[in-house]
């Protein structure tokens, strides 16, 4: 098999964190963060799992995706709940499915670990995420998000 899914782990930090910058910075044309606070957040995951954990995509070796999942709760459902943050592979590695199987090894996770579901955002235009989404069984929600941005 060429890829692997696993849990991060300490020695995959400085990797991942120069991943992570480039999907917040090139992907999503966001300000860079620095690497110094993505390191500190993948650390404070591993400390804290809890709160959310991440899984690597590796190709040969090689980190060439990630996801962010973080815990919650539903008072409705009276259970955990998660919330996929980020689904990214690189671009040179796209197409091929392997975000179709890192989401797929992120549901595994999630209904192994007795969460009530999962939850995403994306954006309206991304028509490629969204197909990808719906072939695995998700759908939109009946809900209607607001958000502040401080």
């Amino acid at each position: 098999m060429s890829i692997r899914i696993r849990t991060v782990e300490a020695e995959d930090i400085p990797e991942l964190a120069e991943v992570m910058q480039t999907y917040i910075v090139d992907h999503y044309d966001h300000p860079d963060p620095g690497i110094g606070k993505l390191k500190t957040l993948i650390k404070k995951l591993l400390a804290q799992p809890e709160t959310g954990i991440q899984f690597i995509v590796e190709y040969y070796g090689d980190l060439i995706g990630f996801a962010t999942l973080y815990q919650t709760f539903s008072t409705l459902k009276v259970k955990k709940t998660a919330i996929l943050n980020d689904l990214y592979i690189t671009p040179e590695f796209q197409g091929h499915h392997y975000g179709k199987e890192l989401l797929e090894f992120v549901l595994s996770y999630v209904q192994s670990e007795d969460f009530a579901g999962m939850v995403l955002e994306t954006d309206r235009m991304n028509h490629k995420a969204r197909r990808l989404y719906e072939s695995l069984g998700g759908a939109k929600s009946a809900w209607t998000h607001y958000e502040w941005e401080f």
